[in-house]
């Protein structure tokens, strides 16, 4: 880290400050110390002269020796102080240093957290963006399942409408289909009603007017029991739900279909007979409509009533 450096980088001058003060003292030391041996040496040299020439060369010497010495004193003066503005020097740019290794530690700090709260907010919102896709992909499928479930009730309901218009299509036909037997049932039976084959025989007649008399109770008993159980089935179909898919409603439909055009023929049958009173009674019964022959008496008592002979029906 920056700061044990600059810790590292201190000791070393604060270990070097004394050495250089030591050094600086035995400089001094030993430059005054010649001037003090030289002052020692030329004293044995002047013990022949008058005392007087003595004394004045020892004070000039002392002057010197003083001088030399204040001199020395102001050198060591300025070298201690050159070394002090040295070491001030050197603490400053050491304290400099220190300072600046901190600013750039703390710029580094700074700026590593700067990073790591870009890379947080960047971390964070990219989290917010694949949230936000992730919900509108959610979105997107819940609006594509509705959509698609629309349209399969919509198909659905197509699907009824149109299964409902092929049905009443499908009635109408049979309705039509109906009418037209009805139309021709009905033209069969007025060229029917003019044909007089046993007029004379009264008895025959009588007899054959007492079977259709029983056949019409008959048939109108029969017409009773399919209504009843169609009006039955209608109840029921409109009371029970029925599953188009398994085909319940559709064999309803066709058994009460059955029922009705049973009931129809039976209705027709019961029209039949009538007219086969109406014949019996004016003479008419007993000849073939198709052939205008008469109908032999053994048919006519087998079946009631019966406008056609064998060969006609044969022949149908």
């Amino acid at each position: 880290m920056p700061i044990t450096g600059k810790t590292t980088k201190k000791s070393p001058v604060k270990k070097a400050v004394p050495a250089k003060k030591v050094a600086t003292k035995k400089v001094v030391a030993q430059k005054a110390a010649p001037a003090k041996k030289a002052v020692v040496k030329k004293s044995p040299a002047k013990k022949a002269a008058p005392a007087k020439s003595t004394t004045l060369l020892t004070a000039a010497q002392k002057a010197a020796a003083g001088k030399k010495a204040a001199a020395e004193k102001a050198r060591a003066s300025a070298a201690a102080k050159a070394l002090k503005e040295r070491e001030a020097k050197a603490k400053a740019a050491a304290k400099e240093k220190a300072a600046a290794e901190k600013a750039r530690a703390s710029a580094a700090a700074k700026a590593l957290k700067e990073r790591e709260a870009k890379a947080k907010a960047a971390a964070k919102e990219k989290e917010v963006q694949r949230k936000t896709r992730e919900k509108a992909a959610a979105e997107a499928k819940k609006q594509r399942e509705i959509e698609a479930k629309r349209k399969a009730i919509e198909a659905e309901k197509q699907r009824k409408l149109r299964e409902i218009e092929r049905r009443n299509h499908e009635e109408l036909k049979r309705q039509e289909r109906r009418e037209a037997e009805e139309r021709k049932r009905r033209e069969a039976l007025e060229r029917k009603m003019h044909s007089r084959p046993y007029a004379d025989d009264t008895a025959f007649l009588e007899e054959l007017r007492l079977l259709m008399l029983e056949a019409r109770d008959a048939t109108l008993e029969q017409i009773a029991i399919s209504e009843r159980e169609a009006d039955e089935m209608l109840v029921d179909r409109e009371r029970l739900e029925y599953d188009d898919e398994d085909g319940s409603s559709v064999a309803s439909d066709i058994k009460r279909d059955e029922l009705k055009e049973f009931a129809i023929s039976r209705r027709l049958k019961i029209d039949e007979i009538e007219v086969a009173l109406v014949r019996i009674a004016d003479g008419s019964y007993g000849r073939c409509d198709e052939c205008y022959e008469p109908i032999t008496k053994a048919r006519l008592l087998a079946q009631v009533p019966v406008f056609t002979c064998v060969s006609c029906r044969a022949s149908v």
